[in-house]
């Protein structure tokens, strides 16, 4: 059944998250240049919100993804591949009308400003979607529901359903909102403000520390947080200086957060920070990056997956640098998470400990992942 969610109307969870959004066939070239010179791709898929589901997976959570592809071999391809991590594609609808996204990029570091990226997404199957075209039997499907900012940018259709789906109303699933800010996919200049609303509409907010300072012209996580009250939790990744989450105890699926508690979490509160929050700061790892590609959805999924398994604020932000390792040391946006027993040995390490990890490629498979000592 398709239509508005109706807040009288309540949907049991039968899986543990639900992720929401477009995913594209990628076509990454098979030798370094510019796209003009390169006679020849590789195939793979990418999507920020396919990232977390699969992550999601492989750390051993049930997980459904919800998006619309077209009705041709590549969307054939995205259900396959997403559905091969273990993901639940019972939620994908296929588009008679309409082609699914792909894009090229070159081989070249993406996070620098030699990199070219070509899109071929506007009028795809993802951007049809809007209010009543997904049933929300699907979209509540799930004890998390997570979104992120590239949705709404695609349409205004999809804009009007992230809004419907921010939208505070009894009986919704915990919600995640992953700003994603991406200047270029907007329409207009009102890009970033309409994110800000978006997020307020959220319980659990994920945002880059720079990137709420091209967005929204704000320094600092508490400065963020200022701007942010509504959120019960909003993470602030810092890159290599680490993470702060602000909680508000007593809040996420299933019961308290024990914000504050755990391994390796400096805490406290202070002046410009919400009221009743218990700030939490875990410095990240040292990881040899081999790709910087897929590790903010990486993070989202760790600490996503901590959050479900109920563990203190300080053990998920550590889950959360764990899995954006696992996809640090790989080439692609998706990589093989470390297993839970492994996840669970490194976040309880105390804090000398995490201090001196040093993660490199091929970690997840290492019963013992190398520590530096000096």
């Amino acid at each position: 059944m398709t239509g508005t969610v109706a807040a009288d109307r309540a949907v049991a969870p039968s899986v543990d998250a639900v992720c929401l959004g477009e995913s594209m066939v990628t076509f990454l070239p098979t030798r370094p240049g510019r796209l003009a010179d390169v006679p020849s791709y590789d195939r793979t898929i990418g999507g920020a919100e396919s990232n977390v589901a699969c992550a999601l997976a492989g750390a051993g959570h049930t997980v459904k993804w919800v998006s619309r592809v077209g009705a041709d071999g590549f969307g054939d391809h995205l259900v396959e591949a997403i559905g091969a991590y273990g993901v639940d594609t019972s939620g994908v609808r296929r588009d008679p009308d309409r082609p699914t996204g792909i894009y090229f990029r070159t081989a070249t570091d993406r996070a620098t400003d030699v990199h070219e990226v070509a899109y071929y997404r506007a009028g795809s199957a993802a951007s049809a979607m809007g209010p009543g075209t997904l049933p929300y039997e699907d979209l509540w499907a799930g004890r998390v529901l997570h979104l992120s900012g590239i949705t709404p940018a695609l349409s205004d259709g999809c804009l009007a359903l992230t809004r419907e789906l921010t939208r505070r109303v009894p009986g919704r699933p915990l919600v995640s909102f992953d700003i994603n800010h991406r200047p270029g996919l907007w329409r207009d200049a009102n890009g970033a403000r309409v994110l800000l609303d978006l997020a307020r509409g959220a319980d659990l907010v994920l945002v880059g520390e720079d990137e709420a300072a091209e967005a929204w012209d704000l320094h600092g996580a508490d400065a963020i947080r200022a701007a942010l009250p509504e959120p019960d939790t909003l993470v602030v990744k810092r890159g290599s200086d680490g993470a702060t989450a602000y909680t508000r105890a007593g809040h996420g699926p299933g019961g308290d957060t024990r914000a504050g508690h755990g391994p390796g979490g400096d805490t406290g509160t202070g002046s410009g920070r919400g009221a009743g929050d218990t700030v939490t700061d875990v410095p990240a790892l040292r990881v040899d990056v081999v790709a910087p590609v897929g590790a903010g959805d990486a993070f989202a999924a760790g600490f996503l997956s901590a959050t479900l398994r109920g563990l203190p604020v300080a053990a998920r932000l550590r889950h959360g640098h764990l899995m954006a390792a696992a996809a640090l040391t790989v080439a692609g946006d998706l990589a093989t998470p470390p297993s839970r027993d492994l996840a669970d040995r490194l976040a309880a390490l105390d804090g000398s400990a995490w201090g001196t990890l040093r993660l490199g490629p091929g970690w997840t498979g290492a019963d013992e992942p190398e520590v530096r000592t000096a």
